[in-house]
């Protein structure tokens, strides 16, 4: 595919994240592995909102919500989500009204990134069910009261899983690129955890705009590896649609591994905890318990049974998530 000129494709960015994010070695994590070399992408310390890869999709996402005229940003998952948390701190930066709709229950306590949302000026809906689904529905009743209130509401889908998000993450696949070859590594193999999807369409759609060298790989925190390969790939066609370039990641590209989600989705696991305490004492990073931290747990077992044998490089993708270390409890 010839490369495009990635600048004259980029939507209007609202700057959340100033900063390039490091791109560090992880020697003594890597040799506690037993495996390639590691690198960490250090995305938990883009400096806003408490950090995390949600920001860069919320750059795009946001910039249109503005440019449409909203007041109120609409968005939605679990009590103690990542996007929800970085979203609420988008809105209150651009002295918008946030309504957070959540499935289940309210808590007993208001914890972790529910309280952060809280803090910085979140509604919070709650849809009574603990199907993750419910949240779709009530989105769109929530946007349709804010209108029939004179407002002007903006929805974001679950996850900031969208076309806008999607690209967010394409443009940060440039920045680790430049970042490789001042480092002067060619990694073969770039991981991550896969929740809502966005992340890793974004990061297979760059690669290959971008021509990367690598191979990209996923890790299911939220879903069915194959369930979540579907998704990953309806998104990136979304994306690459809106950018003009047609069906652009081949479906074999979407590579999607199982059997690491423990319990459930935003359930801390043993090995996920685990793989957590091993990256901390290792390296000083600390990972997340239901995203990272079980991707990570994921990468150490994939090297136990072989999978990356042939390679000398693995890029490791910490894409945040630290607020939900400090609550017990579900997602």
């Amino acid at each position: 595919m010839e490369q495009p000129d990635m600048r004259l494709m980029e939507p209007a960015r609202l700057v959340l994240n100033p900063t390039t994010t490091p791109l560090l070695p992880a020697p003594q994590l890597s040799q506690a592995l037993g495996g390639p070399q590691i690198w960490i992408k250090r995305d938990d310390l883009i400096p806003f909102g408490c950090g995390g890869n949600k920001i860069r999709g919320l750059e795009l996402i946001v910039a249109d919500a503005l440019k449409a005229g909203a007041d109120t940003l609409v968005t939605g998952a679990g009590v103690l989500s990542n996007h929800v948390r970085a979203t609420a701190a988008a809105a209150a930066f651009c002295g918008l009204g946030m309504t957070a709709v959540y499935w289940g229950d309210p808590p007993r306590q208001t914890r972790g990134n529910h309280l952060l949302s809280v803090l910085w000026g979140a509604q919070t809906r709650f849809t009574g069910s603990s199907d993750r689904n419910s949240v779709d529905g009530m989105l769109e009743v929530e946007a349709a009261d804010i209108r029939a209130a004179g407002g002007r509401p903006y929805v974001i889908p679950r996850g900031g899983a969208c076309a806008l998000g999607v690209i967010g993450h394409v443009q940060a696949v440039g920045e680790v690129m430049a970042q490789c070859r001042q480092a002067g590594i060619r990694p073969d193999y770039v991981v991550m955890a896969v929740g809502s999807g966005g992340t890793l369409a974004g990061w297979l759609l760059g690669s290959r705009l971008l021509g990367a060298s690598w191979r990209v790989e996923g890790i299911t925190v939220s879903r069915p590896a194959a369930e979540a390969r579907v998704r990953v790939k309806d998104l990136a066609d979304q994306a690459a649609d809106h950018l003009g370039l047609g069906r652009a990641v081949p479906a074999d590209d979407v590579i999607i591994h199982d059997g690491f989600i423990g319990a459930g989705y935003g359930i801390a696991s043993p090995a996920g905890m685990s793989a957590l305490e091993r990256a901390a004492r290792c390296e000083g990073v600390v990972l997340d318990p239901v995203y990272t931290g079980k991707a990570m747990a994921g990468y150490g077992a994939l090297v136990g049974a072989g999978r990356y044998g042939e390679a000398a490089t693995v890029l490791f993708l910490h894409s945040g998530g630290l607020p939900s270390l400090f609550v017990d409890g579900t997602a």
